[in-house]
C-alpha cells in the first residue's frame, strides 16, 4: 500500500481521481486547497490491483452439480412456490444462471452463437447485476468481461460452502 499526492487544477480533480481509480485499487480521495488557494492537493491511499483470477472451467464448477433435469425441476418448483416473482433471491438467480450456462455448453460445440448462449449470457448478467453493489471494482470489471465465467466461479464457491 502506498500514498499518492497530486497537485492539480481544481477542474482536473475528478478526471485525475477517475484515472487513478481505474489503474489502482484506491481509497477515497482527500482534497485540500494548496496554500495559495489556486490549486488542489489530492491524497489517495492506493495499492496495486490484484491479478485477475482464473475462473473455474465448466468441468470444475459443475463437477458436483445435480443433473440438468434435476435443476430444471428445482427451478420449476421454486417458481411455483414463489409468492412474488419480483422478490426472488440470489440463490435462485445463481442456480438458474448455472443451469442455463450448462445447457448452453451442450449447444456450443455446434453453434458459435445461439439462443441458448444468449439466454445463458443474459442470466449471467442478471446475477452480476444482483451482486455488483457488493463486488470489489476489479472483480466487477473482470466479471463484466466474462459473465458466464463469473457464474461458474460463484457456483463453485457456493458448492464449497454447502
Amino acid at each position: 500500500m502506498f500514498e499518492i499526492r497530486v497537485i492539480c487544477d481544481p477542474t482536473d480533480t475528478d478526471r485525475i481521481t477517475a484515472a487513478l481509480t481505474s489503474a489502482l485499487t484506491t481509497g477515497d480521495a482527500r482534497r485540500y486547497p494548496t496554500r495559495d488557494g489556486k490549486r488542489t492537493r489530492l491524497y489517495l491511499t492506493a495499492d496495486h490491483r490484484p491479478a485477475p483470477q482464473d475462473w473455474p472451467t465448466p468441468e470444475q464448477a459443475y463437477a458436483n452439480a445435480p443433473s440438468i433435469n434435476s435443476e430444471i425441476g428445482w427451478t420449476a418448483r421454486y417458481l411455483a412456490d414463489a409468492e412474488c416473482y419480483t422478490e426472488l433471491d440470489r440463490h435462485f438467480y445463481l442456480r438458474k444462471a448455472a443451469l442455463l450456462d450448462r445447457i448452453a455448453l451442450l449447444d456450443e460445440p455446434d453453434a458459435t452463437s445461439s439462443d441458448t448462449t444468449e439466454t445463458a449470457e443474459a442470466a449471467a448478467l442478471m446475477l452480476l447485476d444482483t451482486d455488483r453493489p457488493h463486488l470489489a471494482p476489479h472483480l466487477a470489471e473482470q466479471a463484466e468481461s466474462n459473465p458466464r465465467g463469473y457464474v461458474r466461479h460463484q457456483y463453485a464457491h457456493n458448492q464449497e460452502r454447502s
